[in-house]
């Protein structure tokens, strides 16, 4: 993958972060629709870990190739 395009999915998983922080009701977080907002902040966290994982294993692949 692109660098650009991992830093491109990054800005959009912390987009989707913000965006599901704006719909979670926090009297009652684990009703109605709070509960599927903090399922979509729980799933971009995870993609943007796994993003950092994969361009760090790029970046060790690149040194040991060297």
């Amino acid at each position: 993958m692109n660098k650009i395009l991992i830093v491109v999915l990054i800005i959009l998983g912390l987009a989707l972060i913000a965006y599901n922080v704006t719909l979670v009701n926090f009297e009652a977080p684990l009703e109605g629709n709070s509960i599927i907002a903090l399922i979509g902040i729980v799933a971009s966290l995870c993609a943007i870990v796994l993003l950092l994982i994969y361009s760090t294993s790029k970046k060790i692949e690149k040194k040991i190739e060297e």
